[in-house]
This record gives structure tokens, C-alpha cells and sequence, in this order.
């Protein structure tokens, strides 16, 4: 199997996976949001600490939190990441998994806006119109509803932000992200530890809460480390696109599985969202294609000049 075929089969897996998730936390939904958050960090952790033990790269934990600064990079990506995991365990439970969707299929475009404000990138012309496209639905939604879609800009925004920070560091993403659920553990088992002693704790109630907690770790690992291969295997582009499965395998376990309701403002909503996508890589593609085309034609001067 070629390296290219391997890492789309990666990606597919890791969004696949992704995409799914609404299923595992709709059977947690009696849970509390913020205990369930507790256990997907600590169980988070300890896969990720096993996973750097097997490969020899534990002693890398080390280097990722040797600095006041790295330290605060990775507190803030802890931070986002966590927002991001509880609103996304919150909308399932209260019958929001349609909007959690809109809010990953928004996150390409808001990446694009956190690129203008914080890199100065310039857009292109294809991108600006998708970029008010994705602002044209909310605005749709919010009118139609009566209330701005909070979920989904929350994930959006926190996932986008997310995503800026993990720039500035050097390590690689299994080791940075198990700093991130280092960093936040202590408040995780202090929250398990009050449930505890509240006398209203569900780990240990019973086998099958204990069992669906324990597999948050490994649900919450296995993506990412799938992921991390593929992005090493395939083109940007490749994975821009095929990260749009994520959201639409949760938009349908939303609609198709859960019943959640799909009105007139959604359908006008998503169809903006998905027109606006739809042009966003279109111009990714093409953008792509031109790098590669450069370098493919610098690669010949400099062969005919050799």
C-alpha cells in the first residue's frame, strides 16, 4: 500500500470516528457534562502517557513543559480544547448535536478570519465570498430562530483558537496534546473527587458507566494519533476535504438518529454553509495546484541549468 493511500485510509478512520462520537456521548447523557469531561481527560492522559512510554518519547513531556512560555501556550491550548469538549458533550445531551455540526463544518472559514486578524493573510476572492457566505447563515439562523447559534460559534471559535496556539509549538501533536490533558488533570480529578464525595459519583456504579467512561481515553486518542499519521502522508488539500466528514456523519446521526428537528432556517443555514465550503475548496484546490505546479516548473530550471 502506498504512503498516500495508507494516510487517506488514516484520515478517513480518524474522521470516521470523529464523525460517530455523537452515538458514545448520547449514552453518557445522564451524566453530568463536566464529569464526563473530567473522565475523557484523565483517561485521556493516561492512553497518551502509555502510548509515549511504548515509543520512547515520554521524556519529551518534559521538553514540552520546560518553559514559562510553553507552559502558558499549552495551559491556553488546554483551555480551548477543554471548552471545546464540554460544549460538544453539552449539545448532545440537550439535543444540539445539528448545531455542534455547523459549528465543525464552520471552523475551516473561521480558521480563514483568525488568519486575517492574528497573520495578516491576504484572501482571495473565492474565500472572501465564502467567508460571508458562512456569516450569511448565522445571520439566517439567528433571525429565523430568534437566538445566535452559541454552540456551534462556541466550537467554532474555540476550535479555531485551538488551532492557533498549536503553531507556536514544536512539538509534535501526541506529545503536545498530552501535556495539554497533563496540565488540566488536576482539575479533572478534583472534580471526580467532589462528585465522590457528594455521594453522586457514577465511575464504579455500575459495569457499563464504568466501561463507556474508561473508553473515552482510547476514543479520544486513537483519532488524533490517526490523524497525525495521515497529515504526514497526504497533501493539505487532501485533508481540508476529507475533514468534511467529520460534521456531516454528526449531522446525520443528529437528524437521521437522534430526530433532532431540521426546520426551514436550518435547511437554508446549511445550504449556505455548504455552498460557502463547497467554493472554499475549490479554491484551496486550485491554490494547491498552483504551488505545485511552481515548484514542479522551478525543479526544471534548475535541472536545466545543472
Amino acid at each position: 500500500m502506498t504512503q498516500n493511500k495508507s494516510g487517506i485510509l488514516a484520515l478517513v478512520g480518524a474522521c470516521t470516528v470523529w464523525g460517530l462520537s455523537p452515538l458514545y456521548y448520547k449514552l453518557l447523557a445522564h451524566i453530568p457534562p463536566i464529569e464526563v469531561l473530567a473522565h475523557r481527560t484523565l483517561w485521556s492522559f493516561v492512553f497518551f502517557a502509555v502510548v509515549l512510554m511504548v515509543q520512547g518519547r515520554l521524556g519529551q513531556l518534559r521538553t514540552a513543559l520546560g518553559s514559562v512560555r510553553s507552559v502558558l501556550v499549552i495551559a491556553f491550548a488546554s483551555l480551548m480544547i477543554s471548552i471545546n469538549w464540554f460544549f460538544f458533550i453539552v449539545s448532545i445531551q440537550i439535543g444540539k448535536a445539528t448545531e455542534a455540526s455547523l459549528g465543525y463544518y464552520i471552523f475551516p472559514l473561521v480558521a480563514v478570519l483568525i488568519g486575517v486578524v492574528v497573520f495578516r493573510e491576504k484572501l482571495g476572492r473565492l474565500q472572501i465570498l465564502a467567508v460571508v457566505l458562512a456569516l450569511s447563515a448565522v445571520v439566517v439562523l439567528t433571525l429565523g430562530l430568534g437566538v445566535a447559534p452559541w454552540i456551534a460559534l462556541i466550537l467554532s471559535f474555540s476550535f479555531g483558537l485551538y488551532g492557533l496556539v498549536k503553531k507556536w509549538l514544536s512539538v509534535g501533536p501526541v506529545v503536545s496534546v498530552t501535556a495539554e490533558v497533563l496540565l488540566i488533570a488536576p482539575i479533572s480529578l478534583s472534580v471526580l473527587l467532589l462528585a465522590w464525595y457528594q455521594g453522586h459519583a457514577t465511575f464504579g456504579a455500575n459495569w457499563r458507566d464504568t466501561g463507556l467512561l474508561l473508553f473515552s481515553g482510547p476514543l479520544t486518542a486513537t483519532p488524533l494519533i490517526l490523524f497525525s499519521a495521515a497529515t504526514k502522508r497526504v497533501s493539505m488539500a487532501t485533508v481540508g476535504l476529507v475533514q468534511y466528514l467529520n460534521p456531516t456523519l454528526q449531522f446525520l446521526c443528529a437528524v437521521l438518529i437522534f430526530g433532532e428537528p431540521f426546520g426551514q432556517w436550518h435547511a437554508i443555514a446549511f445550504a449556505l454553509i455548504w455552498t460557502a465550503l463547497a467554493i472554499y475548496t475549490a479554491g484551496t484546490w486550485r491554490q494547491d495546484r498552483a504551488v505545485r505546479r511552481a515548484a514542479m516548473a522551478s525543479s526544471g530550471v534548475a535541472t536545466t541549468r545543472m
